[in-house]
């Protein structure tokens, strides 16, 4: 099967003004969920923001969308961060459809 990915913002921290902007989403918690069948897992992480002077886009608080944040989060990252966490979700899917098998100690046979 093929494993979707599922990413949500979970939490935003604030600094009540920055630059005469109020409310600035300074950090983001997230989550990136991936479900192959009835198999999931998960990974979280945060990501940190610097609101610039100059940002013409500068959207309020009350007024922010979760796609807007999970841009913000997906450029942060940049192209490879994203794929990172998603392999990592994948590799937690592999390890739970395919456990790996791991050495176990057996008695020496000649001292049995």
């Amino acid at each position: 099967m093929t494993t979707i990915y599922t990413w949500t913002v979970t939490a935003m921290s604030t600094l009540p003004e920055v630059e005469g902007k109020t409310e600035v989403v300074v950090l983001a918690q997230w989550l990136c969920a991936g479900a192959d069948g009835e198999t999931t897992a998960d990974i979280g992480g945060n990501t940190q923001f610097t609101l610039s002077p100059d940002a013409p886009d500068y959207t309020p608080y009350a007024n922010l969308t979760e796609s807007q944040v999970l841009g913000w989060i997906f450029e942060a990252l940049g192209e490879n961060g994203v794929s990172n966490t998603e392999a990592c979700v994948q590799g937690q899917i592999n390890s739970i459809l395919n456990p790996p098998v791991s050495p176990s100690n057996q008695p020496l046979p000649w001292a049995v």
